[in-house]
């Protein structure tokens, strides 16, 4: 994990799972960090914090390929978004996680914080479709909240440095990236030096949840660390990945 120690960011108990150091925080806690953090970030020129998730699909990629295991390793902030890695911690460690933090939830607890202190978001990433439905839904949900623009995924390398540049000219506090593992964690450490928001948080397909476009899993099995299932049954894309990924994500927590 990244160690700035010269920059005054909200600190984190960490717990250690399956190559991890994950943050012992609520969905509160880090939406609290965010603001505090943001609003030091407007009086410095220290650059984002880069926050990333850490699920089944994740803590699996980080074993098998290692240009992602680069970026997330250069993390500031690793929370959990996959439930079962909270089991886990209550079981193997002295210092547990105390809830799943699943991005699509804590995007609403951000911005209900960031409505309510003045802090702007930049949604990347997307189609160009989802990404405008989700800056209206977001609006119309958050009426106080800035967003101060946003661009889909779907672009070249060659065009990334433009975007930054439209980024870095709308100054956002929080950026929010949804481009997928591993790319949205490659992406946030290539140009990280070069941006000037606050927070940077990488939120995959979180966008499609917003608008609907992506259907949650019932109650019930968000409790039981089950939405995992409801995803590969709802999204048969995902299915084989997911086949492939939990086993060895769970054997990886409960090993390493």
């Amino acid at each position: 994990m990244s160690i700035r120690a010269d920059i005054c960011w909200t600190p984190f108990e960490v717990c250690k799972i399956g190559g991890f150091d994950i943050a012992v925080a609520s969905r509160v806690a880090l939406a609290e960090a965010m603001v505090a953090d943001c609003l030091i970030a407007r009086k410095s020129a220290a650059g984002p914090r880069l926050v990333f998730d850490v699920n089944g699909h994740a803590m699996s990629l980080r074993e098998t390929n290692r240009p992602y295991q680069s970026a997330v390793d250069q993390a500031d902030v690793i929370h959990a978004d996959g439930g079962f890695l909270v089991a886990v911690s209550r079981w193997r460690n002295g210092n547990p996680i105390p809830e799943r933090s699943a991005t699509t939830d804590m995007i609403h607890d951000c911005a209900k914080a960031a409505a309510q202190h003045g802090l702007s978001f930049y949604l990347l990433g997307g189609t160009a479709q989802v990404n405008a439905e989700c800056a209206r839904r977001l609006k119309a949900l958050y009426p106080e909240l800035l967003i101060c623009g946003h661009h889909h995924g779907y672009f070249a390398e060659s065009e990334e440095a433009a975007i930054i540049e439209e980024i870095n000219r709308c100054r956002p506090d929080v950026l929010w990236i949804g481009l997928g593992k591993p790319f949205e964690q490659i992406f946030s450490v290539k140009w990280r030096d070069a941006l000037t928001c606050g927070w940077l948080v990488t939120c995959g397909g979180c966008y499609n949840f917003i608008t609907g476009h992506y259907p949650r899993a019932p109650r019930w099995m968000q409790d039981y660390h089950l939405e995992w299932i409801f995803r590969a049954i709802t999204t048969p894309r995902l299915l084989w990945r997911y086949l492939a990924t939990s086993p060895h994500a769970i054997w990886i927590a409960l090993t390493k």
